[in-house]
């Protein structure tokens, strides 16, 4: 099998990937497994981003498994008062491990930076979540410090503020800045 990581739109029979992404150990720093209700909320919520433009969800695929094996993303948000992107992601727990998610982030690091128009895409994992951490650091994103943090809504935590400059990435060509 190949460790091919390529990014899809987000569509409506993607609900198995939230299924499969649910679980109390993949959940555990995000406030625990939503309800099916709620699993079919953000199933349609990230499939009509697209439509909208105000968000950019994807399935993680990998070269050789017929089932996506990840989520990844980024919507535009506030951060000490300038606009920026805000991005998340997790891997099913059978390819965690492998870097794909490294990979995916990589990819919508890309994207963001190709598509968007806001110089930066923010990243808020938990403090006591190594693996993000980790992700952030090795991806290049520069650590601005913890903050108070709610999620989901009306469960405060702490996190760690990543944020990456997408200047870095934008090709000259495009203008953007």
């Amino acid at each position: 099998m190949s460790d091919e990581v390529s990014l899809q739109p987000w569509t409506a029979d993607d609900l198995p990937v939230l299924q499969r992404t649910n679980t109390p150990r993949m959940t555990a720093f995000l406030g625990g497994p939503e309800t099916a209700e709620k699993l079919v909320e953000r199933n349609e919520r990230y499939r009509h981003g697209w439509e909208t433009g105000d968000s950019a969800m994807f399935t993680i695929r990998l070269a050789g498994e017929p089932d996506a094996v990840g989520t990844i993303g980024y919507w535009p948000a506030t951060w000490h008062d300038g606009d920026v992107y805000e991005t998340g992601w997790g891997v099913t727990e059978p390819f965690q491990g492998r870097g794909v998610a490294s990979r995916a982030l990589a990819a919508v690091l890309r994207h963001a930076a190709e598509h968007g128009d806001r110089a930066l895409i923010l990243a808020f994992p938990r403090v006591d979540n190594a693996a993000s951490n980790a992700l952030c650091r090795s991806a290049g994103f520069v650590h601005h410090g913890e903050e108070d943090f709610e999620y989901p809504k009306g469960h405060p935590i702490r996190v760690n503020a990543w944020a990456y400059d997408l200047q870095a990435v934008r090709s000259p060509s495009r203008g953007l800045g």
